[in-house]
């Protein structure tokens, strides 16, 4: 695996001194972080050994958690449960209102017009719940390495614009951490395979995740990234494909009152899990709100 050397314009490290970085893809739904030991990229288990953390913050009057136990919480807590926050990062309320007409958030809109969410823990606005996905990474790291970390690299969608790329410096900022570069997340897909050791030419590199959908065509020479093109459809991730799956179990099981957020987030979750489930089988039951039966792949085939 190549790896991209970093380090501030100017400075280096001397010999002896022993510095720590690491990389966090801070992701819609899901977000990781890792770090470079004996020359290899190595991502960072929590204490269960699960490399991912879901990117989900549950804010409740003694304080919030953050990962898989937030995310237990979001059918019965909904509007204190905070999900696919990097989808408002640089974004006014009122696109995110005409993107997200269903939220189940209290929003309103800071003097500037960008959302703000009211939770148990106060008025939060997105680059504040960025923060504290991002001091939950940097505290796993922390732990795995044994000392603090003197530098982070963040991966962005390639399509982020100049508010999208600031709002997620404030959030590292926020969660103490000095951010030494933001990497295009096809750019890094492409470290990541190698494709900068000695291979030239023009490649094409998407990246379907949670919430987005990149491309980015690449000159390589001489181990050098030249960015010819970028797009992208913020529109377009495994969110959208779980609230479609979502909106086809509520045409199947009549549950039509989208007021109700506590059953509406039970949907998405049976949605989530059916779809996991019906990865390796032909048919997969689904259970909710009172309503059972089962959907089989070739229904929801697209």
């Amino acid at each position: 695996m190549a790896l991209l050397q970093i380090s501030e314009p100017g400075l280096s490290a001397a010999p002896h001194q022993r510095r720590l970085a690491a990389g966090i893809d801070l992701g819609t739904t899901n977000s990781l972080v890792a770090t470079v030991r004996s020359g290899q990229a190595e991502t960072l288990p929590d204490h269960q050994g699960r490399y991912l953390l879901p990117s989900v913050v549950n804010y409740h009057a003694s304080g919030l958690t953050v990962g898989y136990d937030a995310r237990l919480n979001a059918a019965q807590d909904p509007a204190n449960t905070i999900s696919s926050v990097k989808r408002m990062m640089g974004r006014s309320l009122a696109d995110i209102q005409n993107r997200y007409p269903h939220l189940p958030y209290q929003l309103q809109a800071s003097e500037n017009g960008l959302p703000m969410i009211q939770t148990a823990g106060g008025l939060l606005n997105p680059i504040r719940v960025s923060a504290d996905i991002l001091k939950a990474l940097a505290a796993r790291a922390t732990e795995a390495l044994a000392g603090e970390l003197d530098g982070v690299v963040i991966t962005v969608p390639a399509y982020f614009d100049d508010a999208q790329r600031q709002g997620t410096k404030d959030a590292a900022r926020l969660a103490g951490l000095h951010v030494l570069r933001l990497l295009n997340e096809p750019t890094a897909a492409a470290i990541a395979y190698g494709l900068d050791s000695g291979q030239e030419g023009v490649i094409a590199v998407y990246d379907l995740g949670g919430g987005t959908f990149d491309i980015s065509i690449l000159r390589l020479s001489r181990g050098v990234f030249e960015v010819l093109a970028t797009g992208g459809d913020s529109a377009l991730g495994g969110d959208d494909f779980d609230h479609l799956l979502a909106d086809y179990l509520r045409e199947q099981t009549g549950f039509s009152d989208r007021s109700d957020n506590r059953l509406q987030r039970e949907l998405l979750d049976a949605a989530i899990a059916a779809k996991i489930a019906l990865s390796d089988a032909e048919a997969a039951h689904v259970e909710v709100g009172g309503w059972q039966g089962d959907i089989t792949a070739a229904s929801l085939t697209i």
